[in-house]
Order: C-alpha cells, then sequence, then structure tokens
C-alpha cells in the first residue's frame, strides 16, 4: 500500500469574507438607483455627442474633438464610479458627479452650438443632475465604505 495520497496532504484553504461587515443602516436602494440614473445618463450624453460630433463635423472641427474629448472623459469617469458605487467606494460618488457634471458641459455645448433638437432632448439634462442628487444623498454615503 501506498502512502495517503496528494489531495489528502495539502491543506485547504478556508473562505474568507472579503470587504467591510454590512453596518445596519445601509440601505443599497439609493446606490442602486445612483448606478442606474448614471447608466442612463452616460448613454443619453454618448449619444447627443454623437449627434453632435456628426452634424458639426465638416464645420467645426475643433468643437468637435472638443464634444469627443468631453464625452471620453465623462464615460470614464461615469463607468468608474458605477463600478466603485458598486463596490462600495467612497470614490464612486465623486467620480459620478464628476461624470454627470462634465455631461451637463455637453448638454450646454449642445444649446450653445444652435442645434435642431427634438423636444426630448431638453429633458435630458435632467439624467445628469440626477445622477449627482442620488448620489450626494446621505443614503448612497452610508453605503459607501468608510475604511477606504
Amino acid at each position: 500500500m501506498r502512502g495517503p495520497l496528494v489531495r489528502d496532504a495539502v491543506a485547504r484553504g478556508e473562505p474568507v469574507a472579503v470587504g467591510p461587515p454590512h453596518s445596519a443602516g445601509a440601505d443599497p436602494k439609493p446606490a442602486i438607483a445612483t448606478a442606474v440614473i448614471s447608466i442612463l445618463s452616460g448613454w443619453a450624453t454618448a449619444v447627443i455627442a454623437t449627434d453632435l460630433i456628426t452634424a458639426w463635423w465638416g464645420t467645426d472641427l475643433l468643437f468637435c474633438v472638443a464634444v469627443g474629448f468631453l464625452a471620453a472623459i465623462s464615460a470614464a469617469a461615469t463607468i468608474g464610479g458605477v463600478i466603485a458605487l458598486l463596490l462600495r467606494r467612497r470614490i464612486g460618488r465623486i467620480l459620478v458627479v464628476v461624470g454627470s457634471v462634465i455631461a451637463m458641459l455637453i448638454f450646454a455645448s449642445l444649446f450653445v452650438a444652435g442645434a435642431k433638437l427634438p423636444p426630448v432632448v431638453y429633458a435630458m439634462p435632467l439624467l445628469p443632475l440626477a445622477s449627482v442628487g442620488l448620489a450626494l444623498l446621505p443614503d448612497t454615503a452610508r453605503w459607501s465604505r468608510t475604511d477606504s
């Protein structure tokens, strides 16, 4: 008879919980609402930025580059913010606010450019404003980690 099997000789690791324990007052609903509205806001911003770039490409290249740059920064901040927020990191709230403020700059450039707009576009800036409002709620702050 041979010795013990190799798998029996290797000690198995024990599962360990990762992350802080959930506090009793941390309701995930505001953080989830912030994430959902931020995703919708990012989508609307990308649609408007794409429309601006395609409409003005032949006449004002510098304007198109600026809108494209703002759209890239807004997208990076919003995506990073949503991921960090759902991972309960405090920086997530800040990134969502930064991405939303930059999205508001894109919407402002839409109105400054004097583009002919469908009526629904005038309501789209409410999405980044709602993202900022939800990200700054005290319940969303409680959802975030306090140790990171």
